[in-house]
């Protein structure tokens, strides 16, 4: 078996692996990294083949240390590699030249977060041999991506079947707006600033950040023009009232992205886009719609409870990964980056409110 960094040419072969081997994921594929790029990361694909044929694929996306003098960066790999990471020969390959990337990027760490599930001891077992450790981030969203997700498999159930094993107050409110007069479409590019306010609508409201209006422009122009990405819009009487970015890759669909407005919430327009974006999946053939993240803590309390709930009506299956693993190629710049930079930060924010 050989490692291999690969170019453009090979964007349809490393696509076709990322979306369809073990654990595939779309934040894998070609085109997001084309996307992260536009945001100040530098992506490298590369590829472990025994012969002709891939037995593993990793996206790394770079980005430079601002370290005055020192020519230092980390490597992050979301949801990779994808390979299967109980095969020990195909790991000690993987690890091996990503180590002689490392250095020649200067890169003090990889990330890797691959949607293996809790318990897989074998596949944790055999990261640890190789020189990953885990990360702590929590019960909530204070990971990279999130631990915990909800997956609803879809493939050997009818509409009729999946609508009837959602709770029925979900039930209730996917019908009641579609009785109302909500109506669901496809956007098109000319959408995205509509859409675009409205989830500027749902940040201020939730209280979270949104990236410019460019990011989604650029998410546009490399992944719902590749047919990865569809937007849907949920309207009332010519008003836009809810709208949702979904990624189809492989044999899932994963709601990524998710906006309602202020008005008129009372006519359920966010139950009615998520149902939409189910048939989409299962017309689609795929075998998985994944609501994404949700928070590992149930307590009413929480404030992302509200998020738990309702994703829940929809009966999907709560999934735990592995989690992060860090494998450290500079122990030194890697403790400055976990724990001195964090803490000089924290400090720096307090004088600042004394």
């Amino acid at each position: 078996m050989r490692f291999r960094v690969i170019g453009p040419a090979e964007r349809e072969r490393f696509n076709h692996f990322t979306a369809w081997g073990p654990q595939g994921s779309f934040l894998q594929s070609w085109e997001w990294g084309e996307l992260k790029a536009a945001t100040g990361w530098q992506p490298l694909r590369a590829v472990v083949e025994e012969g002709n044929e891939i037995k593993a694929a990793i996206s790394i996306l770079v980005r430079r240390l601002p370290l005055p003098g020192a020519r230092k960066s980390i490597f992050y790999a979301p949801k990779g590699p994808i390979a299967d990471l109980g095969d020990r020969d195909v790991l000690r390959v993987l690890v091996a030249g990503v180590r002689d990337l490392a250095s020649r990027h200067g890169a003090i760490l990889l990330k890797i977060d691959p949607d293996i599930e809790a318990g897989e001891q074998r596949a944790t077992n055999n990261l640890s041999s190789f020189g990953f450790r885990p990360v702590e981030t929590g019960d909530g969203f204070e990971g990279v991506q999130p631990r915990f997700v909800f997956r609803l498999p879809i493939a050997d159930r009818s509409l009729d079947e999946l609508m009837e094993a959602f709770h029925s107050k979900t039930r209730y409110n996917i019908r009641y707006a579609f009785r109302k007069g909500v109506t669901i479409r496809t956007g098109d590019r000319q959408d995205l600033p509509a859409f675009y306010q409205v989830l500027q609508e749902t940040a201020a409201r939730d209280d979270f950040l949104v990236r410019d209006i460019s990011y989604y422009e650029r998410l546009w122009d490399e992944l719902v023009e590749a047919g990865i990405a569809r937007v849907f819009l949920a309207e009332w009487e010519g008003k836009l009232l809810a709208g949702a970015i979904s990624m189809k890759y492989g044999p899932t669909v994963w709601y990524v992205y998710g906006a309602s407005s202020n008005e008129h919430r009372n006519l359920m327009p966010a139950y009615a886009v998520q149902w939409e974006m189910i048939k989409w999946a299962k017309e689609s053939g795929c075998s998985v719609y994944d609501f994404r993240g949700v928070s590992g803590d149930l307590n009413p309390g929480n404030p992302l409870y509200g998020l738990y709930r309702f994703k829940r009506g929809f009966n999907p299956i709560l999934t735990e990964y592995i989690g992060e693993f860090d494998l450290v190629f500079s122990p030194v710049y890697y403790w400055l980056w976990t724990t001195a930079l964090p803490f000089y930060k924290r400090v720096k924010v307090r004088l600042r409110g004394s």
